[in-house]
């Protein structure tokens, strides 16, 4: 295999990884609330500058993602708060949804460049030398990125299959109305359903600012393969939704093997169009 073909898979794995993280987080809010989030990339990137405020008040850049992804969780909290659950409670249409969607993503966007400005801005990290490994030159945080994501999808998988809170996720997706019948408390499912998405997504954003500059409209930039990643997978399937991830983010950097760098993001839309024509199920069952 020509090495840097090699090369641009290992590079697809990395931005994979961090892809999947944020489509998890996005399939389990339209899996259990149906609601089909626009605003979702850019609470990836408020995680990523949450992180790197920590970090340069003199944080740990560990201790700064904790903290990101706590304040971050905080914030989705706080939009549930004040326009989810006021929305559900008037049965508001699926494009109302859309729509304040779009406009708390812009609202999101707009107060970081107010507060951060409108440049790259980088984590106070030391350079790491990259390490090769089968002959490959692998930067160091893209192997870090990689280790951090599957520790992070391991946790989230006994979660839902091995606790109480899980179980009744998963019960709420399939059917909410006979979860409540059954006396499952709904609204705690909820609020678990938004911590869990709002901290994957936070340290999705943290772990793309360690691999890239933290910019404004990194997120918004990431929301095209994230729904792509959600479709192909098999909407409200979160293990559907690492495997799109996956499928993505290594056709999106293998594709530059042949065309520029400029045209990866429209790869991501042509696998969404496909799987919308010939499978809109996805590839496995769209279910927690």
């Amino acid at each position: 295999m020509d090495p840097q073909f090699a090369q641009l898979i290992v590079n697809g794995i990395s931005v994979g990884s961090i892809i999947a993280l944020a489509a998890v987080g996005l399939t389990l809010t339209y899996g259990i609330l149906r609601l089909s989030n626009f605003a979702h990339g850019d609470f990836m990137t408020l995680g990523a500058y949450l992180t790197l405020l920590a970090n340069t008040l003199g944080i740990n850049i560990w201790l700064s993602m904790v903290l990101g992804a706590a304040v971050t969780v905080a914030s989705v909290l706080l939009s549930e708060k004040i326009i989810w659950g006021p929305m559900r409670s008037r049965h508001a249409s699926a494009t109302t949804l859309i729509i304040i969607s779009i406009g708390l993503a812009l609202f999101i966007r707009n107060g970081i460049i107010l507060i951060w400005g409108g440049s790259n801005q980088r984590y106070d990290l030391p350079v790491a030398e990259a390490l090769t490994l089968l002959g490959l030159r692998v930067p160091f945080y893209d192997l870090l990125v990689m280790g951090l994501a599957v520790v992070a999808i391991v946790a989230l998988h006994y979660l839902l299959q091995n606790t109480r809170i899980g179980k009744a996720m998963r019960a709420v997706a399939d059917d909410i109305d006979l979860a409540r019948v059954t006396g499952i408390n709904v609204d705690r499912v909820v609020i678990w359903t938004w911590i869990i998405a709002g901290g994957l997504t936070a340290l999705g954003g943290s772990l793309l600012g360690l691999v890239e500059a933290v910019r404004p409209n990194m997120g918004w930039f990431l929301i095209l393969p994230l729904f792509a990643s959600v479709i192909l997978g098999g909407i409200g399937n979160p293990y559907g939704a690492i495997a799109g991830a996956l499928v993505i983010g290594i056709a999106q950097e293998v594709s530059t093997y042949w065309l520029p760098t400029e045209y990866k993001l429209g790869i991501a839309l042509v696998i969404m169009v496909l799987v919308l024509l010939f499978r809109p199920q996805g590839l496995f069952r769209g279910t927690i």
